[in-house]
């Protein structure tokens, strides 16, 4: 029997944006055992393809400065990312390393997927809350972000604390989305 407990932590799993954050810090320690719970993420042939490179503070002003040098942001998507950052205690770059000798690419991606669904399972019944983000220009930080030969970026994790008490959205019924067969 599947425990309610599991259930209903899956189930209150939910996006926190980070114009909800408040600008708080996470403590490190907190971040490391959000990564060290990503971390026992299933892989295909334990390859655990998951990389993170962290950003806080000071580096985090570094990333943004790279992020605005490599784009050409209106002033007021520049001033929304500006306020975005601010708000945001870390931010992990959240990459992949191919291992396309072993496996295909989407199953690395898949696991790696998979290690950011733990973060976010690990912040229910915290104020952290968390954001996954997939914008395009992070093809043009290969360099600044020091990826080597086979590793990819899949986007930006935003964390931060905050005090949102807003329901996520309901899905669809599950009804919708099977087919039996016998």
């Amino acid at each position: 029997m599947i425990k309610k407990e599991i259930t209903s932590i899956i189930q209150s799993r939910k996006s926190v944006y980070p114009n909800e954050f408040n600008g708080e810090i996470i403590r490190n320690e907190d971040i490391i055992q959000l990564l060290e719970n990503a971390n026992h993420a299933p892989s295909h042939k334990m390859t655990q393809p998951w990389r993170f490179k962290i950003f806080y503070q000071n580096s985090k002003k570094k990333l943004l400065k790279e992020i605005i040098k490599v784009n050409q942001f209106s002033e007021i998507k520049k001033n929304n990312l500006e306020k975005r950052f601010e708000k945001t205690s870390h931010i992990i770059s959240i990459c992949m390393k191919k291992n396309v000798e072993i496996l295909p690419e989407w199953e690395e991606i898949a696991a790696t997927a998979m290690a950011v669904q733990n973060i976010w399972i690990s912040c229910v019944e915290s104020n952290i809350g968390g954001y996954w983000s997939t914008p395009s220009y992070t093809k043009k930080l290969r360099k600044f972000l020091a990826l080597e030969k086979n590793e990819i970026c899949l986007g930006f994790f935003y964390l931060g604390i905050h005090q949102s008490d807003k329901q996520k959205k309901l899905r669809d019924s599950v009804n919708n989305k099977i087919q039996w067969f016998n």
